[in-house]
């Protein structure tokens, strides 16, 4: 077990803040919750309870697939350490979501060169026969070159679509190339073919394939769709390159298990005068069934809990409600997020900021926002607060708070956001690989200095409206 830091006691923080600290130094914060923010800055720096968070939660859960027993269980482990921790309000709030399970999966080349593949497949995909499908493989380089396919042209075959996803640190690359995997079995369908392989999204070199979500299209017959691992994905095009046509062997036997409740896990410090208004923290509980989901997102939802327990254990009373939500069903469609926004409609414009952990377990080295000029003082302060951690400040144009809270961004809610490290979170994402032994327990505990500053500061700031760009 990694040792606890020692947290300032309650006792002390009062005789703290009235040494001699100003009243206020600026109309949108006050000097000591300025003061507060470093200490909770500084101490967590000396060492948290994340990680035993985060190898409890993979270790007595294990993988949580949105839907399944497991993410039952991770609900369940939410609520009984909430509880433990002495937060008030804790709460499921159930949702349904359409079930899937994996099933066997196996592809091997048939001719010219047999052997056999590493692939998994895609969250959402239809099964082929139980005995398998034996097919020719046509090979695009591109999503836009499988589209450029005259109609009919892949009848009775099977597409496979390669692509270049590059490392990035920010991980921008992927929005871009992930729009092959939700819907390179539509374009393929589409065209005839009766099944479909995709190189993975991701940017490792190891023959472990990389899982995730995809969709289909009303108009179009559901085929079935796998990942290959890059690997294989790169002996795949070395073949095609030799001029022979290649068969492959493809077996998947994946199951939809009808409507299965999913849900969300709330909990909350309440505020004091501005009780009412709520800041919003959290990560997503559920994970893909191959690995731990240590990475993704177990270090989101350990880290974001860590801030809420040292922030209660101060004994300190936030004047805004904080409020952490761990998120259900968030890799298959962000079910969970719009649960909570159908769920909180009514109040949602008392959501005054927030931000989600849901990036990995790197180190934060930036800072991206989308606020308005009321609210650029105290983002700033906060900046300033986080750069002695390594955080730079980023652009004021976030497009999200995180994935779970886009719902919420496309109503007008101002974007905050802590940008981790992900030169390898690609490598780890959606794969088997995604386990305990990535994590480093210093770099969670940086992530829950920045955290405690933002929401500390965000809690108790003078700041009324954020930037909700649909304000009444």
């Amino acid at each position: 077990m990694k040792n606890q830091s020692i947290f300032l006691p309650a006792f002390l923080l009062p005789f703290f803040l009235i040494s001699g600290i100003a009243a206020a130094q600026d109309v949108t914060f006050e000097t000591k919750d300025v003061e507060i923010s470093k200490v909770f800055r500084d101490d967590a720096i000396r060492g948290t309870q994340a990680w035993n968070l985060v190898e409890s939660l993979t270790t007595e859960v294990g993988p949580r697939l949105a839907g399944s027993e497991a993410e039952a269980r991770a609900r369940d482990w939410a609520v009984l350490n909430l509880n433990n921790f002495g937060f008030e309000n804790v709460r499921v709030e159930p949702f349904m979501i359409e079930g899937w399970r994996r099933g066997e999966e196996t592809a091997a080349v048939v001719s010219p060169f047999p052997q056999k593949l590493a692939i998994t497949s895609l969250g959402n995909s239809v099964a082929t026969n139980p005995n398998g499908i034996e097919a020719e493989v046509v090979l695009f380089e591109s999503l836009a070159a499988l589209k450029a396919a005259g109609e009919g042209s892949l009848e009775g075959k099977i597409a496979y679509v390669g692509h270049a996803m590059q490392r990035t640190q920010d991980g921008s690359s992927y929005g871009h190339f992930v729009r092959l995997r939700s819907a390179g079995a539509v374009e393929a369908g589409r065209r005839g073919a009766i099944a479909a392989l995709i190189r993975s999204i991701g940017t490792d070199s190891h023959r472990m394939p990389h899982t995730g979500n995809m969709s289909y299209s009303s108009d179009v017959t559901p085929i079935p769709i796998a990942a290959l691992s890059n690997p294989d994905a790169d002996q795949l095009e070395r073949m095609a390159q030799r001029g022979e046509k290649i068969r492959i062997a493809l077996t998947l036997t994946p199951s939809h298990t009808g409507v299965v409740e999913s849900g969300n896990v709330v909990a909350e410090i309440p505020g004091t005068d501005l009780a009412d208004e709520i800041v919003v923290i959290g990560g997503h509980l559920d994970s893909w069934d191959l690995g731990t989901g240590a990475v993704d997102d177990g270090a989101g939802v350990a880290i974001t809990m860590e801030v809420l327990r040292r922030i209660r254990d101060s004994g300190l009373k936030p004047r805004r409600t904080i409020r952490l939500v761990l998120w259900g069903a968030e890799e298959v469609g962000l079910l969970g997020g719009y649960a909570y926004l159908d769920k909180h409609q009514a109040t949602i414009r008392k959501h005054v900021i927030g931000t989600e952990s849901d990036f990995g377990a790197g180190k934060i080295w930036k800072i991206t926002r989308s606020i308005n000029k009321e609210a650029e003082p105290v983002a700033d302060k906060i900046a300033e607060l986080v750069e002695p951690l390594g955080i730079a400040t980023g652009s004021n144009d976030a497009r999200s708070s995180g994935p779970d809270l886009t719902p919420m961004n496309a109503m007008g809610f101002p974007g905050f956001r802590f940008v981790q490290d992900g030169s390898d979170y690609f490598d780890l994402h959606h794969t088997p690989d995604d386990t305990l032994d990535k994590i480093d327990p210093s770099a969670l505990d940086q992530n829950v200095a920045a955290y405690l500053v933002f929401v500390w500061m965000a809690a108790n700031s003078n700041v009324r409206n954020w930037g909700w760009t649909s304000a009444d």
